[in-house]
């Protein structure tokens, strides 16, 4: 069994606040392996790489039930519930995969329509700055 982090430091090492992870734990998504004798959550690296696939889901806007879908398809070992096929995990991978590729080119998108608002307003702000003539 590998080396077990407390709650903290997967904060740390996640960029997740302490409210996440334990939303994660409540929701299903991410449970801890073990408890101290304390009470303390206990993760060990498996866990803190799921909370990270987890982090990259939500910009995707991924709900709830479809991350909990993507990870069993994922990490199928993990999984509760019925089990797919190879070929039924292949599928939702595939659907999954498609999923996310529209949901970049929307975000990629947004950005883009972002960054010319911002060039505008750098370029207002550079017409608004007074001119000096050298005095």
């Amino acid at each position: 069994m590998g080396e077990h982090m407390q709650i903290g430091e997967v904060a740390e090492r996640t960029g997740l606040s302490l409210r996440t992870i334990r939303y994660y734990e409540e929701v299903g998504l991410a449970v801890p392996s073990a408890r101290s004798q304390g009470g303390f959550r206990l993760y060990t690296q498996s866990e803190l790489d799921r909370l990270n696939l987890i982090k990259r889901m939500k910009p995707l806007g991924f709900h709830l039930e479809e991350m909990r879908d993507l990870l069993a398809v994922l990490d199928p070992d993990k999984a509760s519930g019925k089990r797919l096929t190879a070929g039924q995990r292949r599928a939702r991978l595939r659907e999954y995969t498609e999923t996310a590729e529209e949901r970049c080119t929307e975000l990629r998108a947004t950005l883009a329509t972002a960054e010319e608002f911002a060039d505008m307003l750098r370029a207002r702000l550079h017409d608004t700055e007074p001119v000096n003539n050298g005095k």
